[in-house]
């Protein structure tokens, strides 16, 4: 009886995937007809006029053989499509399709059915459209195929599942930029219901607050998180005097050698080294299955992995065609809602023309969609850690506003991903836990620039008593996705129109890290203390600290080992340092510990400079041309999430705070543990000083 039912349900399940293939081939064969009925270009008789049955036969071949070299040819175009830019692949989309159906209507027997190039590409876009709903449609009630659907279009390895039950996975998602208050705010709109859920009535999960080190940002957050190690990372960009070379955090060489450092500090690979997987990260984990991953990306040859998740995701083609069209809808989104608020006037608002639109529809459309892609494979493979980042939020806030209905649409759209994942997980050969976490917030507010007319190196100079360009160029944006865009298209990451960054000369060099800047003179092969600055020049300390858009500025010093100066001579010793008073008043808790922190670091700035902060409207001053930004101290910025089941521990006792990046390593270390076993290492024991999670 068991041989029989059995076999009863293999041939059940052949004749369920027959009929949905003979039921995707009528449809797609009724598009084509309406398709050559309305396009004058595209047609499916022969000049003398052939009956219906004839053109219908010929649809019928057309469309049966698109669908089989769909199936067949395109997987093999898109890996040797592989060689090119992965940027240029997606929009190759249309007329590889094109090519593929000019191609089918060609083997037609019967000589019937010709259409221009051009409608071409529409008809196949149209037909792998319908073709994708038809079937996705069909497969919504049998659980067996969606799991399949799923599985094949992630293109995983398969992996034999382990004997008995197997203990749970965990998806460790990160949200890039969302602050613990933003996503709040979603929640309470109604914005994000999937997290709405979470934490409703019932709740599954539990929302936790963490702070930030003082370098707010994704180099530092993420680094800290993956590796257990965040030390001597004093901003998103920084210079190192013993290398003459700035080291930028979205640069994949830099990401490369700060992953590096990291691993030799901890003597750790990092947090997903027990069968992980690392998906549009800046750093690897550990991880041996990488996709889209910045610090492999200056590879060359098999070592290179980081594209990989490209292969997955366009090798079907209705996958692609999607995808293509709605990086297409995006970047006609981005360009009418900037046009709409220069035209309103909008204020603050920065520049949002040129590559930008396309940059903002690849963060938000196509990483997005590689990545889930990515990660619904991970899971139906099993694997045991997976950690994704979605930088979409990140992107828009930094020009459209953290609080802008722009960013809220780009919530809604990521609450979506987060609930076909929570479907997908349904359907996986193991139990998964969904942790959702943030690595920073961001903080609004009108640039430096904008409000003072002059930028911080302009500032700089002006109190080395250096002449002060009055074309200034702009500062670079820290937005990850742009880092990200270069990778695709095998691009070198430059820094200041520089293909090697190595600095020379006496000038300052001055970087921007959102509203933290950083000073440094590289003719001094160490960090100059304060007296040796105002040796030097002598009005420079004294014109930064003064000026109201800085809210207070750490040196060195011989006296005291490290000082921090405000406005009106304020000057409070490193060591005595309390947070709520003297130039630290209105940053909030933590501060004080947290530029003692980085003053201990071997590459902190001569100078570092944090802006003005308004505690009351939680507004700070951005040194890049970024009206939401994050980097350095003051208002959200410092001030992410950590989404967690119930299942899991709680992250820290109560009335406790969690603290730094490498806090949160330990928990979500822990979590490994509670979930797959005593076979996850435990975290390794570097704190700088911190109490352990």
């Amino acid at each position: 009886m068991r041989w029989t039912g059995v076999g009863e349900g293999r041939w059940r399940r052949v004749a369920s995937g027959v009929w949905r293939s003979v039921a995707v081939w009528a449809v797609s064969t009724v598009t084509m007809l309406v398709l050559a009925g309305i396009l004058p270009d595209f047609r499916l008789q022969a000049e003398n006029e052939d009956s219906a049955t004839d053109i219908a036969v010929t649809a019928a071949f057309g469309a049966g053989a698109f669908g089989v070299l769909s199936s067949l040819v395109w997987p093999l175009l898109v890996r040797l499509l592989l060689l090119v830019p992965a940027l240029v692949l997606g929009l190759l989309v249309f007329f590889l399709n094109g090519s593929l159906l000019l191609l089918a209507l060609h083997l037609n027997p019967s000589g019937r059915g010709e259409a221009a190039p051009e409608t071409a590409v529409a008809v196949a876009a149209v037909m792998s459209a319908v073709a994708s709903a038809t079937g996705g449609a069909l497969t919504v009630r049998d659980d067996d195929a969606y799991r399949r659907r799923l599985y094949r279009l992630s293109d995983r390895r398969r992996r034999a599942v382990p004997d008995g039950v197997p203990t749970p996975g965990t998806v460790f998602l990160q949200l890039d930029g969302v602050g613990h208050d933003v996503l709040l705010d979603a929640v309470d709109r109604g914005l994000m219901p999937t997290v709405r859920g979470w934490l409703g009535d019932r709740p599954t999960h539990r929302l936790t607050p963490w702070r930030t080190d003082w370098s707010s940002q994704t180099g530092a957050s993420q680094l800290g998180i993956l590796h257990g190690s965040n030390e001597d990372v004093p901003a998103f960009r920084w210079y190192e005097k013993d290398r003459g070379e700035v080291m930028v955090s979205n640069r994949p060489s830099s990401a490369a050698e700060l992953q590096r450092r990291a691993v030799e500090r901890t003597g750790d690979g990092g947090l997903l080294t027990l069968d992980g997987a690392s998906r549009g990260n800046l750093f690897g984990g550990g991880a041996e299955e990488l996709a889209l991953v910045l610090s492999v990306a200056a590879r060359r040859g098999r070592g290179n992995r980081s594209r990989a998740g490209y292969f997955a995701y366009f090798s079907d083609p209705a996958n692609a065609v999607r995808t293509a069209m709605s990086f297409v809808a995006e970047v006609g989104r981005e360009i009418g809602q900037s046009t709409r608020a220069r035209l309103r006037k909008q204020r603050p608002r920065v520049g949002r023309g040129g590559l930008y639109p396309f940059i903002r529809a690849f963060a938000t459309v196509v990483e997005r969609d590689v990545v889930v892609a990515a990660v619904i494979g991970d899971m139906l493979a099993g694997r045991t850690a997976v950690y994704a980042d979605l930088v979409a939020y990140d992107e828009v806030a930094h020009h459209s506003g953290p609080l802008s209905r722009d960013a809220q649409k780009v919530l809604e759209r990521l609450d979506r991903s987060l609930a076909l994942l929570a479907k997908v997980a349904e359907h996986a050969p193991r139990a998964y836990r969904i942790v959702v976490l943030s690595d920073h917030g961001q903080s609004p507010g009108e640039t430096f620039r904008a409000r003072y007319g002059l930028e911080l190196g302009e500032l700089v100079r002006a109190g080395c008593g250096l002449p002060v360009p009055r074309k200034v160029q702009r500062t670079h944006s820290g937005a990850e996705a742009r880092a990200t865009v270069r990778a695709a298209l095998r691009r070198p990451v430059e820094e200041n129109g520089a293909q090697h960054p190595r600095v020379h000369g006496s000038e300052p060099v001055v970087l921007a890290s959102g509203n933290l800047g950083l000073v440094s003179f590289p003719d001094v092969h160490h960090r100059m203390t304060r007296e040796e600055i105002d040796a030097r020049h002598p009005a420079l300390l004294s014109t930064l600290a003064n000026h109201p858009g800085i809210g207070f500025l750490l040196v060195r010093s011989e006296r005291h080992g490290g000082v921090v100066l405000g406005a009106h001579g304020a000057e409070v010793p490193v060591a005595d340092l309390v947070d709520g008073s003297g130039p630290l008043d209105g940053f909030g808790p933590g501060a004080a510990d947290a530029v003692r922190r980085t003053h201990t670091f071997p590459h902190t700035a001569d100078i570092m400079v944090n802006s003005w902060y308004d505690p009351a409207e939680g507004e700070v001053l951005a040194f890049e041309e970024q009206i939401g930004s994050h980097g350095g101290l003051g208002g959200a910025q410092g001030r992410p999430f950590l989404l967690s089941p119930l299942a899991l521990s709680a992250p820290v006792r109560e009335g406790e705070e969690l603290v730094g990046a490498e806090q949160v390593h330990r928990v979500l270390r822990r979590w490994l543990r509670e979930s797959a076993g005593p076979q996850v290492p435990l975290a390794p024991d570097h704190d700088n000083g911190r109490q352990a999670a």
